[in-house]
Protein backbone atom coordinates (compact mmCIF):
# COMPACT_ATOMS: atom_id res chain seq x y z
CA UNK A 1 0.00 0.00 0.00
CA UNK A 2 1.22 3.36 -0.99
CA UNK A 3 1.93 5.77 1.94
CA UNK A 4 3.48 8.85 0.85
CA UNK A 5 3.83 12.37 2.82
CA UNK A 6 3.41 15.80 1.20
CA UNK A 7 7.38 16.91 1.30
CA UNK A 8 6.60 20.54 1.92
CA UNK A 9 9.65 19.94 5.03
CA UNK A 10 9.02 22.24 8.10
CA UNK A 11 11.71 24.77 8.19
CA UNK A 12 15.17 23.79 9.46
CA UNK A 13 14.83 26.12 12.59
CA UNK A 14 11.42 24.41 13.69
CA UNK A 15 13.77 20.60 13.33
CA UNK A 16 13.96 19.57 16.80
CA UNK A 17 16.95 17.63 18.11
CA UNK A 18 17.90 16.01 21.74
CA UNK A 19 20.96 18.33 21.88
CA UNK A 20 19.15 21.77 22.60
CA UNK A 21 20.70 23.13 19.20
CA UNK A 22 19.81 24.36 15.62
CA UNK A 23 21.05 22.37 12.97
CA UNK A 24 23.34 24.51 10.68
CA UNK A 25 21.77 25.71 7.25
CA UNK A 26 25.03 25.20 6.02
CA UNK A 27 25.65 21.30 6.31
CA UNK A 28 26.14 19.56 2.98
CA UNK A 29 22.88 17.15 4.11
CA UNK A 30 20.70 20.11 4.31
CA UNK A 31 22.03 21.99 1.31
CA UNK A 32 21.67 18.43 -1.12
CA UNK A 33 17.84 18.06 0.60
CA UNK A 34 17.05 21.22 -1.68
CA UNK A 35 18.44 19.97 -4.38
CA UNK A 36 16.94 16.36 -5.01
CA UNK A 37 13.26 16.37 -6.94
CA UNK A 38 11.78 14.32 -4.37
CA UNK A 39 8.22 14.05 -5.34
CA UNK A 40 9.30 12.86 -8.95
CA UNK A 41 11.45 9.96 -7.44
CA UNK A 42 8.64 9.24 -5.29
CA UNK A 43 6.33 8.64 -8.19
CA UNK A 44 8.96 6.33 -9.67
CA UNK A 45 9.29 4.10 -6.79
CA UNK A 46 5.61 4.03 -6.16
CA UNK A 47 5.13 2.80 -9.48
CA UNK A 48 6.49 -0.66 -7.92
CA UNK A 49 3.91 -0.88 -5.47
CA UNK A 50 0.04 -1.33 -4.73
CA UNK A 51 -2.27 1.67 -3.76
CA UNK A 52 -4.75 -0.37 -1.96
CA UNK A 53 -2.87 -3.83 -1.41
CA UNK A 54 -0.67 -4.89 1.55
CA UNK A 55 0.58 -3.03 4.51
CA UNK A 56 1.21 0.88 4.26
CA UNK A 57 5.05 0.98 3.25
CA UNK A 58 8.01 2.79 4.23
CA UNK A 59 8.14 6.65 3.10
CA UNK A 60 9.87 6.87 -0.17
CA UNK A 61 12.08 9.60 0.70
CA UNK A 62 13.34 7.77 3.55
CA UNK A 63 14.29 4.45 1.17
CA UNK A 64 15.77 6.84 -1.59
CA UNK A 65 17.71 9.21 1.00
CA UNK A 66 19.23 6.25 2.45
CA UNK A 67 19.90 5.06 -0.92
CA UNK A 68 21.75 8.04 -1.46
CA UNK A 69 23.38 8.02 1.79
CA UNK A 70 24.69 4.69 1.31
CA UNK A 71 26.61 4.85 -1.94
CA UNK A 72 27.74 8.82 -1.66
CA UNK A 73 29.51 7.72 1.38
CA UNK A 74 30.35 4.11 0.54
CA UNK A 75 28.86 2.49 3.63
CA UNK A 76 27.79 -1.38 3.77
CA UNK A 77 23.58 -1.68 4.32
CA UNK A 78 24.11 -2.44 7.97
CA UNK A 79 26.46 0.69 8.48
CA UNK A 80 24.01 3.33 6.56
CA UNK A 81 21.07 2.82 8.93
CA UNK A 82 23.63 2.72 11.91
CA UNK A 83 24.55 5.97 10.46
CA UNK A 84 21.29 7.93 9.62
CA UNK A 85 20.30 6.54 13.37
CA UNK A 86 23.45 8.73 14.92
CA UNK A 87 22.99 11.57 12.75
CA UNK A 88 20.71 14.55 12.86
CA UNK A 89 21.90 16.01 9.48
CA UNK A 90 21.21 12.35 7.90
CA UNK A 91 17.23 12.20 9.11
CA UNK A 92 16.58 15.99 8.00
CA UNK A 93 18.01 14.83 4.49
CA UNK A 94 15.25 11.95 4.96
CA UNK A 95 12.36 14.41 5.58
CA UNK A 96 12.46 13.63 9.27
CA UNK A 97 10.87 16.24 11.59
CA UNK A 98 12.47 14.91 14.93
CA UNK A 99 15.41 13.49 15.54
CA UNK A 100 14.50 9.55 16.56
CA UNK A 101 16.71 7.33 17.96
CA UNK A 102 14.44 3.94 16.52
CA UNK A 103 16.34 2.73 13.13
CA UNK A 104 14.92 3.84 9.39
CA UNK A 105 14.37 0.24 8.56
CA UNK A 106 16.37 -3.23 8.70
CA UNK A 107 19.64 -3.33 6.62
CA UNK A 108 18.19 -6.34 5.14
CA UNK A 109 15.33 -3.82 3.04
CA UNK A 110 17.99 -2.99 1.13
CA UNK A 111 18.41 -5.91 -0.90
CA UNK A 112 14.52 -5.88 -1.36
CA UNK A 113 14.95 -2.32 -2.67
CA UNK A 114 17.44 -3.10 -4.84
CA UNK A 115 15.27 -6.03 -6.35
CA UNK A 116 12.08 -4.09 -6.58
CA UNK A 117 13.60 -1.22 -8.55
CA UNK A 118 15.97 -2.77 -10.94
CA UNK A 119 18.11 -0.61 -13.40
CA UNK A 120 14.85 0.19 -15.28
CA UNK A 121 13.53 2.75 -12.52
CA UNK A 122 16.79 4.08 -11.53
CA UNK A 123 17.27 4.87 -15.11
CA UNK A 124 13.65 7.25 -14.91
CA UNK A 125 15.33 8.69 -12.08
CA UNK A 126 18.40 9.51 -14.13
CA UNK A 127 15.81 10.59 -16.28
CA UNK A 128 14.16 13.03 -13.77
CA UNK A 129 17.62 14.51 -12.39
CA UNK A 130 18.31 15.23 -16.50
CA UNK A 131 15.17 16.98 -16.89
CA UNK A 132 15.91 18.72 -13.99
CA UNK A 133 19.24 20.07 -15.03
CA UNK A 134 17.51 21.36 -18.14
CA UNK A 135 15.07 23.67 -16.14
CA UNK A 136 18.31 25.13 -14.41
CA UNK A 137 19.28 25.87 -17.81
CA UNK A 138 16.67 26.90 -19.33
CA UNK A 139 16.40 29.60 -15.92
CA UNK A 140 19.81 30.74 -16.70
CA UNK A 141 19.27 31.39 -20.02
CA UNK A 142 16.39 33.41 -19.37
CA UNK A 143 17.89 35.29 -16.83
CA UNK A 144 21.22 35.90 -18.76
CA UNK A 145 19.46 36.73 -21.86
CA UNK A 146 17.19 39.36 -19.71
CA UNK A 147 20.54 41.33 -18.83
CA UNK A 148 21.22 40.84 -23.05
CA UNK A 149 24.00 37.88 -22.61
CA UNK A 150 22.80 36.09 -25.72
CA UNK A 151 20.88 37.14 -28.31
CA UNK A 152 17.55 35.66 -29.88
CA UNK A 153 19.80 34.17 -32.95
CA UNK A 154 22.53 32.33 -30.75
CA UNK A 155 21.85 28.64 -30.40
CA UNK A 156 21.67 27.37 -26.45
CA UNK A 157 22.97 23.67 -26.34
CA UNK A 158 20.73 21.08 -24.34
CA UNK A 159 16.93 23.60 -24.80
CA UNK A 160 14.29 21.98 -23.51
CA UNK A 161 11.89 19.89 -26.09
CA UNK A 162 9.27 22.86 -26.31
CA UNK A 163 11.35 25.43 -27.27
CA UNK A 164 13.20 22.69 -29.91
CA UNK A 165 14.76 25.66 -31.57
CA UNK A 166 17.74 23.85 -32.99
CA UNK A 167 17.28 20.50 -34.96
CA UNK A 168 20.32 18.69 -33.65
CA UNK A 169 21.65 20.03 -30.36
CA UNK A 170 24.36 19.41 -28.13
CA UNK A 171 27.16 17.03 -27.56
CA UNK A 172 26.55 13.32 -26.62
CA UNK A 173 30.00 11.20 -25.45
CA UNK A 174 30.09 7.94 -26.10
CA UNK A 175 32.23 4.91 -23.99
CA UNK A 176 32.26 1.03 -22.18
CA UNK A 177 33.75 0.53 -19.14
CA UNK A 178 33.49 -2.55 -16.80
CA UNK A 179 32.06 -2.25 -13.33
CA UNK A 180 33.89 -5.43 -11.39
CA UNK A 181 32.20 -7.44 -8.97
CA UNK A 182 34.06 -8.44 -5.46
CA UNK A 183 34.97 -11.96 -5.78
CA UNK A 184 37.65 -13.75 -5.51
CA UNK A 185 40.30 -13.67 -8.43
CA UNK A 186 39.60 -16.94 -10.09
CA UNK A 187 41.71 -20.02 -11.44
CA UNK A 188 40.44 -23.10 -12.78
CA UNK A 189 42.38 -24.75 -9.66
CA UNK A 190 40.75 -23.24 -6.90
CA UNK A 191 37.45 -23.42 -9.10
CA UNK A 192 37.42 -27.08 -9.09
CA UNK A 193 38.73 -27.55 -5.53
CA UNK A 194 35.45 -25.38 -4.60
CA UNK A 195 33.12 -27.46 -6.93
CA UNK A 196 34.93 -30.60 -4.97
CA UNK A 197 33.50 -29.37 -1.94
CA UNK A 198 29.72 -28.69 -2.53
CA UNK A 199 29.91 -31.97 -4.42
CA UNK A 200 30.92 -33.46 -0.96
CA UNK A 201 28.56 -31.27 1.42
CA UNK A 202 25.80 -32.44 -1.20
CA UNK A 203 26.36 -36.34 -0.76
CA UNK A 204 26.68 -35.42 2.83
CA UNK A 205 23.22 -34.34 2.95
CA UNK A 206 21.44 -36.76 0.54
CA UNK A 207 23.18 -39.32 2.15
CA UNK A 208 21.36 -38.64 5.26
CA UNK A 209 18.03 -39.32 3.42
CA UNK A 210 18.66 -42.72 2.43
CA UNK A 211 18.73 -46.41 4.37
CA UNK A 212 22.47 -46.72 3.72
CA UNK A 213 24.87 -47.45 6.54
CA UNK A 214 28.39 -46.42 4.91
CA UNK A 215 28.77 -43.32 3.40
CA UNK A 216 29.85 -43.16 -0.42
CA UNK A 217 33.57 -42.92 -0.89
CA UNK A 218 34.92 -39.42 -1.76
CA UNK A 219 39.15 -39.54 -1.32
CA UNK A 220 38.16 -35.44 0.44
CA UNK A 221 41.16 -35.90 2.60
CA UNK A 222 43.53 -37.63 -0.15
CA UNK A 223 41.72 -34.41 -2.73
CA UNK A 224 42.45 -31.59 -0.01
CA UNK A 225 46.70 -32.14 0.57
CA UNK A 226 46.82 -32.49 -3.41
CA UNK A 227 45.19 -29.37 -3.69
CA UNK A 228 46.76 -27.58 -0.95
CA UNK A 229 50.57 -29.39 -2.57
CA UNK A 230 50.35 -26.84 -5.44
CA UNK A 231 48.32 -23.84 -4.42
CA UNK A 232 50.79 -23.50 -1.79
CA UNK A 233 53.78 -22.93 -4.34
CA UNK A 234 54.38 -19.85 -5.22
CA UNK A 235 55.67 -20.80 -8.75
CA UNK A 236 53.89 -23.43 -10.39
CA UNK A 237 54.78 -25.11 -13.98
CA UNK A 238 52.31 -25.66 -16.50
CA UNK A 239 52.58 -29.50 -16.09
CA UNK A 240 52.32 -29.33 -12.19
CA UNK A 241 48.87 -27.26 -12.68
CA UNK A 242 47.19 -29.88 -15.41
CA UNK A 243 48.58 -32.74 -13.67
CA UNK A 244 46.60 -31.04 -10.42
CA UNK A 245 43.50 -29.90 -12.89
CA UNK A 246 43.30 -33.30 -13.51
CA UNK A 247 43.42 -35.26 -9.93
CA UNK A 248 40.02 -32.91 -9.41
CA UNK A 249 38.51 -33.63 -12.24
CA UNK A 250 38.78 -36.95 -11.44
CA UNK A 251 37.48 -36.46 -8.37
CA UNK A 252 34.39 -33.97 -9.02
CA UNK A 253 33.57 -36.42 -11.64
CA UNK A 254 33.22 -39.53 -9.00
CA UNK A 255 31.46 -37.44 -6.76
CA UNK A 256 29.12 -36.53 -9.07
CA UNK A 257 28.14 -39.95 -9.77
CA UNK A 258 27.53 -40.70 -6.23
CA UNK A 259 25.29 -37.74 -6.14
CA UNK A 260 23.77 -39.55 -9.80
CA UNK A 261 22.94 -42.68 -7.69
CA UNK A 262 21.97 -41.36 -4.48
CA UNK A 263 19.03 -38.98 -6.23
CA UNK A 264 18.31 -42.69 -7.88
CA UNK A 265 17.62 -44.38 -4.25
CA UNK A 266 15.65 -41.74 -2.97
CA UNK A 267 13.05 -40.74 -5.69
CA UNK A 268 10.62 -41.44 -3.48
CA UNK A 269 11.25 -38.01 -2.13
CA UNK A 270 9.76 -35.26 -4.72
CA UNK A 271 11.75 -32.47 -4.31
CA UNK A 272 15.28 -33.73 -2.06
CA UNK A 273 17.31 -30.54 -2.58
CA UNK A 274 16.00 -27.08 -1.80
CA UNK A 275 16.03 -24.66 -4.80
CA UNK A 276 19.42 -23.16 -3.87
CA UNK A 277 20.57 -26.60 -3.43
CA UNK A 278 19.45 -27.31 -6.94
CA UNK A 279 20.96 -24.46 -8.55
CA UNK A 280 24.58 -25.40 -6.80
CA UNK A 281 23.90 -28.90 -8.29
CA UNK A 282 23.67 -27.28 -11.92
CA UNK A 283 26.89 -24.94 -11.52
CA UNK A 284 29.12 -27.60 -10.42
CA UNK A 285 27.75 -29.76 -13.43
CA UNK A 286 28.73 -27.02 -15.88
CA UNK A 287 31.74 -26.42 -14.25
CA UNK A 288 33.03 -29.81 -15.17
CA UNK A 289 31.30 -29.63 -18.15
CA UNK A 290 33.43 -26.57 -18.93
CA UNK A 291 36.97 -27.46 -17.25
CA UNK A 292 37.01 -30.92 -18.89
CA UNK A 293 36.60 -29.47 -22.43
CA UNK A 294 39.22 -26.89 -21.77
CA UNK A 295 41.47 -30.04 -20.00
CA UNK A 296 41.14 -32.41 -22.94
CA UNK A 297 41.46 -29.54 -25.54
CA UNK A 298 44.44 -28.04 -23.90
CA UNK A 299 43.39 -24.73 -23.97
CA UNK A 300 41.93 -21.65 -22.34
CA UNK A 301 38.61 -20.95 -24.39
CA UNK A 302 35.03 -22.02 -23.21
CA UNK A 303 32.16 -20.11 -23.92
CA UNK A 304 30.07 -18.54 -21.23
CA UNK A 305 32.81 -19.66 -18.96
CA UNK A 306 31.55 -19.68 -15.34
CA UNK A 307 34.21 -18.27 -12.80
CA UNK A 308 32.65 -17.99 -9.96
CA UNK A 309 30.16 -20.95 -7.72
CA UNK A 310 28.08 -17.87 -5.73
CA UNK A 311 27.50 -15.64 -9.43
CA UNK A 312 27.55 -17.78 -12.21
CA UNK A 313 26.19 -14.97 -14.14
CA UNK A 314 29.57 -13.48 -14.07
CA UNK A 315 31.92 -13.42 -17.17
CA UNK A 316 35.55 -12.83 -18.02
CA UNK A 317 35.83 -9.85 -20.27
CA UNK A 318 39.37 -9.10 -21.88
CA UNK A 319 40.15 -5.40 -21.97
CA UNK A 320 43.78 -5.44 -23.06
CA UNK A 321 44.88 -3.05 -20.34
CA UNK A 322 48.21 -2.90 -19.48
CA UNK A 323 47.60 -3.48 -15.09
CA UNK A 324 43.98 -5.70 -15.91
CA UNK A 325 43.96 -7.79 -19.11
CA UNK A 326 40.95 -9.49 -17.72
CA UNK A 327 38.05 -7.91 -15.38
CA UNK A 328 35.49 -9.66 -14.27
CA UNK A 329 31.91 -8.55 -14.15
CA UNK A 330 29.48 -6.49 -16.17
CA UNK A 331 30.26 -4.45 -19.31
CA UNK A 332 28.31 -1.12 -19.38
CA UNK A 333 27.61 1.02 -22.49
CA UNK A 334 27.60 4.98 -20.95
CA UNK A 335 26.47 8.13 -22.64
CA UNK A 336 27.65 11.83 -21.17
CA UNK A 337 25.96 14.65 -21.66
CA UNK A 338 26.95 17.54 -19.55
CA UNK A 339 28.47 15.67 -16.75
CA UNK A 340 25.23 13.76 -16.08
CA UNK A 341 26.36 9.83 -17.35
CA UNK A 342 23.54 7.31 -17.96
CA UNK A 343 24.35 3.18 -18.26
CA UNK A 344 22.36 2.66 -21.34
CA UNK A 345 23.37 -1.11 -21.42
CA UNK A 346 24.35 -3.55 -18.89
CA UNK A 347 25.70 -6.49 -19.97
CA UNK A 348 27.07 -9.61 -18.20
CA UNK A 349 28.79 -10.87 -21.60
CA UNK A 350 31.42 -9.02 -23.51
CA UNK A 351 30.15 -7.50 -26.81
CA UNK A 352 31.43 -5.01 -29.16
CA UNK A 353 30.14 -1.45 -27.22
CA UNK A 354 29.87 0.09 -30.90
CA UNK A 355 26.79 -1.51 -31.49
CA UNK A 356 25.47 0.32 -28.34
CA UNK A 357 25.73 4.44 -30.70
CA UNK A 358 22.03 3.61 -32.59
CA UNK A 359 20.57 3.30 -29.34
CA UNK A 360 21.65 5.98 -27.00
CA UNK A 361 21.52 8.53 -30.13
CA UNK A 362 17.87 7.31 -29.98
CA UNK A 363 17.27 7.50 -25.94
CA UNK A 364 18.90 10.80 -26.02
CA UNK A 365 16.33 11.88 -28.55
CA UNK A 366 13.76 10.72 -26.39
CA UNK A 367 14.74 12.70 -23.38
CA UNK A 368 15.43 16.07 -24.75
CA UNK A 369 13.24 16.07 -28.49
CA UNK A 370 16.28 16.08 -30.71
CA UNK A 371 19.10 14.41 -31.96
CA UNK A 372 22.92 15.61 -30.84
CA UNK A 373 24.47 17.85 -33.16
CA UNK A 374 28.13 15.93 -32.35
CA UNK A 375 28.72 12.39 -31.31
CA UNK A 376 32.21 12.19 -29.31
CA UNK A 377 33.49 8.38 -29.13
CA UNK A 378 36.74 5.95 -29.95
CA UNK A 379 37.43 4.88 -33.15
CA UNK A 380 35.94 1.80 -32.26
CA UNK A 381 32.23 3.57 -32.55
CA UNK A 382 33.19 4.88 -36.36
CA UNK A 383 32.00 1.55 -37.81
CA UNK A 384 30.30 2.11 -41.72
CA UNK A 385 27.06 1.22 -39.95
CA UNK A 386 27.34 3.79 -37.59
CA UNK A 387 29.05 6.17 -40.00
CA UNK A 388 25.57 6.32 -42.01
CA UNK A 389 23.03 6.65 -39.69
CA UNK A 390 24.79 9.50 -38.30
CA UNK A 391 25.21 11.02 -41.73
CA UNK A 392 21.33 9.96 -42.11
CA UNK A 393 20.50 11.85 -38.62
CA UNK A 394 22.84 15.01 -39.31
CA UNK A 395 25.14 14.44 -36.36
CA UNK A 396 29.45 14.78 -36.76
CA UNK A 397 31.41 12.13 -34.96
CA UNK A 398 34.49 13.15 -34.00
CA UNK A 399 36.60 10.47 -34.84
CA UNK A 400 39.40 9.39 -37.22
CA UNK A 401 37.78 8.96 -41.29
CA UNK A 402 37.92 5.78 -42.95
CA UNK A 403 39.55 4.90 -45.80
CA UNK A 404 44.06 5.30 -46.14
CA UNK A 405 45.26 9.04 -44.92
CA UNK A 406 46.19 11.20 -47.38
CA UNK A 407 49.39 11.95 -48.72
CA UNK A 408 51.33 14.91 -47.72
CA UNK A 409 51.99 17.62 -50.26
CA UNK A 410 53.18 21.25 -50.24
CA UNK A 411 49.81 21.84 -51.53
CA UNK A 412 47.57 20.92 -48.88
CA UNK A 413 49.99 20.57 -45.82
CA UNK A 414 48.23 23.74 -43.91
CA UNK A 415 45.38 21.93 -44.89
CA UNK A 416 46.29 18.46 -43.43
CA UNK A 417 47.49 20.34 -40.33
CA UNK A 418 44.36 21.87 -39.34
CA UNK A 419 42.42 18.62 -39.39
CA UNK A 420 45.05 16.82 -37.30
CA UNK A 421 44.56 19.21 -34.66
CA UNK A 422 40.79 19.60 -34.93
CA UNK A 423 40.74 15.65 -34.60
CA UNK A 424 43.48 16.05 -31.59
CA UNK A 425 41.21 18.57 -29.75
CA UNK A 426 37.63 16.53 -30.27
CA UNK A 427 39.68 13.05 -29.22
CA UNK A 428 40.67 15.64 -25.94
CA UNK A 429 36.64 16.33 -25.87
CA UNK A 430 35.97 13.12 -24.89
CA UNK A 431 37.98 12.97 -21.72
CA UNK A 432 35.08 13.74 -19.16
CA UNK A 433 33.67 10.79 -19.60
CA UNK A 434 37.18 8.77 -18.92
CA UNK A 435 37.00 11.26 -15.55
CA UNK A 436 33.13 9.78 -14.90
CA UNK A 437 34.41 6.70 -15.12
CA UNK A 438 37.38 7.43 -12.85
CA UNK A 439 34.86 9.55 -9.91
CA UNK A 440 33.04 6.11 -9.64
CA UNK A 441 35.23 3.73 -9.41
CA UNK A 442 37.75 5.78 -7.24
CA UNK A 443 34.93 7.55 -5.42
CA UNK A 444 31.75 5.35 -5.22
CA UNK A 445 33.17 2.22 -5.57
CA UNK A 446 31.84 1.19 -8.98
CA UNK A 447 34.86 -1.60 -9.50
CA UNK A 448 33.78 -2.96 -6.10
CA UNK A 449 29.97 -4.48 -6.85
CA UNK A 450 29.40 -6.31 -3.61
CA UNK A 451 26.03 -7.60 -4.87
CA UNK A 452 25.55 -11.31 -4.93
CA UNK A 453 22.95 -11.65 -7.66
CA UNK A 454 22.49 -10.53 -10.84
CA UNK A 455 19.55 -8.04 -10.69
CA UNK A 456 20.54 -6.47 -7.63
CA UNK A 457 24.13 -5.96 -9.03
CA UNK A 458 22.52 -4.26 -12.00
CA UNK A 459 20.62 -2.51 -9.64
CA UNK A 460 23.38 -1.34 -7.85
CA UNK A 461 25.44 -0.30 -10.74
CA UNK A 462 22.50 1.96 -11.70
CA UNK A 463 22.13 3.54 -8.10
CA UNK A 464 25.94 4.53 -8.34
CA UNK A 465 25.08 6.69 -11.41
CA UNK A 466 22.16 7.69 -9.84
CA UNK A 467 24.23 8.97 -6.87
CA UNK A 468 26.80 10.91 -8.82
CA UNK A 469 24.36 12.71 -11.26
CA UNK A 470 22.42 13.91 -7.83
CA UNK A 471 25.47 15.32 -7.16
CA UNK A 472 26.32 16.89 -10.20
CA UNK A 473 22.91 18.50 -10.02
CA UNK A 474 23.58 19.59 -6.74
CA UNK A 475 26.78 21.46 -7.94
CA UNK A 476 24.79 22.93 -10.42
CA UNK A 477 22.06 24.46 -8.34
CA UNK A 478 24.87 25.71 -5.99
CA UNK A 479 26.72 27.54 -8.82
CA UNK A 480 24.25 29.10 -10.64
CA UNK A 481 24.22 32.11 -7.84
CA UNK A 482 27.57 32.50 -8.84
CA UNK A 483 27.23 32.51 -12.11
CA UNK A 484 25.16 34.96 -12.23
CA UNK A 485 26.90 37.39 -10.29
CA UNK A 486 30.21 37.07 -11.74
CA UNK A 487 28.76 37.68 -15.94
CA UNK A 488 26.79 40.31 -14.78
CA UNK A 489 29.85 42.22 -13.39
CA UNK A 490 31.35 41.21 -16.51
CA UNK A 491 28.84 42.55 -19.02
CA UNK A 492 28.31 45.33 -17.28
CA UNK A 493 32.38 46.02 -17.89
CA UNK A 494 31.74 45.31 -21.34
CA UNK A 495 29.01 47.65 -22.00
CA UNK A 496 31.24 50.31 -19.86
CA UNK A 497 34.75 50.06 -22.15
CA UNK A 498 32.26 50.22 -25.53
CA UNK A 499 30.58 53.33 -24.11
CA UNK A 500 34.32 54.75 -23.63
CA UNK A 501 35.29 53.08 -27.06
CA UNK A 502 38.48 51.22 -25.61
CA UNK A 503 40.15 48.29 -26.43
CA UNK A 504 37.96 45.91 -24.00
CA UNK A 505 40.18 42.75 -23.14
CA UNK A 506 43.52 44.27 -24.21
Amino acid sequence: MVKYNNQNQISIEEFKTPFQQKLNSENRWVKLSLTVPWDSLATIYYKTMSEDQGRPGIDARRIIGAMIIKHKLNLSDEETVMQIQENAYQQYFLGYSTYEEATVFSPTLFVEIRKRLGAEKFDEMNTSIIETALEIKDTKRKQTAGKGQFNEETPVEGSSKEEGTKPNSGRLILDATVAEQAIKYPNDLELLNDSRQESENLIDLLFTMTDLKKKPRTYRRTARRNFLSIAKKKKKSKNELRKAIGKQLSYLSRNLGHIERLLERIGSIPFPLKAKEQKRYWIIQEIYRQQKQMYDAGNHICSDRIVSISQPHVRPILRGKSRNSTEFGAKIGVSLWEGYAVPDTISWNAYNESQDLIGQCEKYNERFGFYPEIVSADNVYGTQTNRNYLKSKGIHFSGKPLGRPKIQTQENQKELRKERHRRKQEYRERIPIEGKFGQGKNGYRLNYIRAKLQNTSESWISCIFFVMNIVKLASEKINSFFYYTIFAQKFILKRFYCKLDLNYGQ
